[in-house]
């Protein structure tokens, strides 16, 4: 902005400028100072107090329903996780500890309709503190008072009197406290001896109800100090529960329907592998979640021969379970009848599949051993062992001196052409040698492409040590930690001479094969 051009008056020119200003400072006009913001009420205020403090509690309500809420929605997210029973009532334990702020728990099942399964699972209680929970008369322990539908001693004095009480919880839940166990008259003198022993003070009981099923079962937790949970507490837990129940009571029929099948299962395979003279038979079976159709034999047949086979049928379930069981037994017939020929054993086993599960696809291998009378000038007799394959894996020799691959002809699985043939492979095995049939399931359950599971396979036979290939169930423990360092150890699963084992596989893929190894030491 250019300054200002003095005034021209009558000729007169001005000696001095005016000020570069227009007005001048004292003329300026004052600074506006803001406005005070309204004075906030005070709180002291009789007419604005309570509509603050109205407010205030309506904000930690909602605030404390949000958080309740979350709570509620962690806890349930992580038990519907759950996929097994134990791991279900587990988990039904451990958030309902938190809930209710207590250490320890149990949870005893005993569904309504007698069927079970009848167990008792603890939070922080070994067995030896579960069997002194159990030594508890049935009148005096909470949950076995739940379970029985019985009324509580003392609860006329509510479930705040000092005592022992018995209260409808939150949601019409009922409930039983015992907020100090050790001055509570009420309860059985053994109830406080037990409770001394194992260092708790108090107790919460709910019983554990499904809409569907009725009553399944009673939880407990316990204090180590005098306490009792607050309506808060109470509240979260009821709701908790009724939930835990439902997917407990999923889990029951789930287990149930399981052990059903492997009843069924074990029913139709050999409860014991047969007593051969100059033969040690182990075999090693793990049946997959949803329970496939796989089968072992051991066959003792004329004249001092055996037959061995391993196979599995397509599908998983009890209509797989049922196939497996009709294509074992007439495999047997057929070994009976023909076991010197296995060619001929498989393409009777193909036409009768083809007719009676024209749908359906198996894998088999058959195996006719017999002794041969040693040879010219040889200590001992050997084994003859004549093999055919339907699209199976090719077994092993596992001896002192060598691990070789028995090249099976490369054939289609039973049921996949018009007319099933191919021919047999004839292996000589050395006193001391053992031949190892297992199932496509033992690969599979790798996760890797088949070439590299059986490489792994073959590379943990060679590896094992001369006293485990001379004890074929030692190997065949030895083979299931190698191939399957992820599973549970084999050892209970049909370790001796001769048992059988059938362990769920406890991994958390439900498309994992059944696993079958048989293993024949000549």
């Amino acid at each position: 902005m250019s300054a200002q051009q003095p005034p021209k008056l009558a000729g007169i020119e001005p000696t001095s400028p005016l000020p570069q200003h227009t007005v001048p400072p004292a003329a300026a006009a004052p600074r506006r100072q803001p406005a005070p913001s309204p004075r906030p009420p005070a709180v002291d205020d009789p007419a604005l107090a309570r509509p603050v403090e109205q407010l205030a509690a309506v904000q930690d309500r909602l605030a404390g329903w949000i958080s309740d809420l979350t709570t509620l929605h962690d806890l349930t997210e992580r038990l519907v996780r759950t996929d097994t029973l134990e791991s279900a009532v587990r988990e039904a334990l451990r958030a309902g500890a938190a809930l209710v702020g207590a250490r320890r728990g149990l949870i005893a099942l005993e569904p309504a309709d007698g069927l079970g399964p009848d167990t008792t699972v603890g939070l922080g209680l070994g067995a030896a503190d579960l069997g002194h929970i159990e030594t508890l008369p049935r009148d005096s322990a909470s949950h076995a008072r739940l379970l029985d539908g019985l009324p509580e001693p003392g609860a006329g004095s509510g479930a705040g009197a000092p005592g022992t009480g018995e209260d409808a919880g939150p949601g019409g839940l009922r409930e039983i406290t015992h907020p100090h166990i050790a001055r509570d008259e009420d309860l059985d003198p053994r109830h406080r001896e037990v409770a001394a022993r194992l260092g708790y003070a108090a107790s919460h009981a709910v019983p554990l109800t499904a809409r569907s099923t009725g009553r399944l079962g009673a939880a407990v937790w316990l204090y180590d100090e005098p306490a009792r949970p607050t309506e808060r507490q109470r509240h979260l837990l009821g709701l908790y529960v009724r939930h835990a129940a439902e997917h407990i009571a999923r889990q029951i029929d789930l287990a149930r329907a399981r052990l059903a099948v492997d009843t069924v299962r074990e029913g139709l395979l050999p409860a014991r592998l047969p007593r051969v003279p100059g033969v040690r038979l182990a075999v090693r079976h793990r049946t997959g979640p949803r329970g496939g159709g796989d089968w072992y034999d051991a066959l003792p047949l004329p004249e001092g021969a055996l037959g061995l086979s391993v196979g599995g049928v397509t599908g998983s379930g009890p209509d797989a379970v049922a196939a497996m069981g009709r294509l074992r037994a007439s495999m047997r017939a057929y070994a009976v009848m023909e076991g010197e020929d296995p060619v001929a054993v498989l393409s009777d086993l193909e036409l009768l599949l083809r007719l009676t599960e024209p749908a359906r696809s198996a894998t088999a291998l058959f195996g006719y051993a017999e002794r041969t009378p040693p040879a010219r000038g040889g200590p001992r007799a050997g084994t003859r062992v004549v093999l055919a394959g339907a699209g199976h894996c090719p077994p092993l020799i596992v001896g002192p001196e060598r691990t070789e691959v028995v090249e099976t002809a490369l054939s289609a699985p039973l049921g996949m052409l018009a007319c099933w043939e191919a021919p047999s492979v004839e292996v000589d095995l050395a006193p001391g040698e053992t031949l190892l049939l297992y199932s496509d399931g033992l690969l599979h359950r790798t996760g890797e492409p088949l070439d590299r599971a059986f490489a792994r396979l073959r590379a943990a036979a060679v590896a094992a040590a001369p006293a485990v290939r001379a004890d074929p169930d030692a190997l065949l423990d030895h083979l299931l930690r190698t191939v399957l360092p992820g599973e549970r150890d084999g050892a209970g699963d049909g370790a001796g001479d001769g048992d059988t084992g059938n362990a769920e596989n406890a991994g958390n893929a439900g498309d994992r094969e059944d696993v079958v190894l048989l293993a024949a030491r000549f």
